[in-house]
């Protein structure tokens, strides 16, 4: 089953970072099925409850095993929804940090949607100049739409409507690298050939 890791890295609670991943998940999902065969699965991975253990393995290079599972649940995932408040124009230090402390090439050729929070418009580009680099050194697949939501972008009905079309898009470009990835290609052909009964019957005739 297709599984997409939904990352949020929100301080508060409850938190506009959740709720602008949560919309994410819900678009890239709604995409997803409409493709055949699509019936993807959510898994949460909310990083404020994991801040103490990402601190610990950034010390000791041990992840205790909360935060064992949140890494493990995002590098078995086909796609990963990230989503980071920003704080001085870049993304938070836990959000950082919790990238920090996996392996440098999990993310290899992951598909990647990036959204971003914040008080003003005025950090819209933090996703382009703060967060994109930092997955393309990953060597993860970014789609090409990044979301950033600001305060006011919740608030009056036109605003929401274009967050609402960018979430759609958003959505829309993960579908379509999800498909195309490389990385989902390579868990395929890496399953084993299975002989079929009739063949093995046949092998015994000789």
């Amino acid at each position: 089953m297709t599984t997409i890791a939904v990352v949020s890295a929100g301080l508060s609670e409850p938190s506009s970072t959740r709720l602008l991943a949560d919309r994410l998940a819900e678009s890239a999902v709604a995409a997803i099925e409409a493709q055949p065969g699509g019936s993807p699965r959510v898994v949460h991975v909310d990083l404020r409850p994991l801040a103490h253990e990402v601190v610990d393995a950034m010390l000791t290079g041990f992840q205790a095993p909360a935060l064992a599972a949140a890494t493990a649940a995002v590098v078995e995932a086909v796609a990963v929804v990230f989503v980071s408040p920003v704080f001085t124009a870049g993304m938070s230090g836990l959000a950082k940090s919790f990238l920090d402390v996996m392996d440098k090439d999990a993310l290899t050729d992951m598909p990647v949607l990036l959204g971003a929070t914040g008080g003003t418009s005025r950090h819209s580009l933090a996703i382009e100049h703060a967060m994109r680099p930092v997955f393309a050194y990953l060597r993860a697949a970014v789609v090409p739409t990044g979301v950033f939501a600001a305060t006011d972008d919740w608030g009056t009905d036109g605003d929401q409507a274009a967050l609402d079309g960018r979430i759609r898009r958003a959505g829309a470009d993960l579908a379509w690298m999800v498909g195309a990835s490389r990385r989902v290609q390579q868990d395929a052909t890496a399953l084993p050939e299975v002989t079929d009964f009739a063949s093995l019957l046949g092998g015994l005739g000789h």
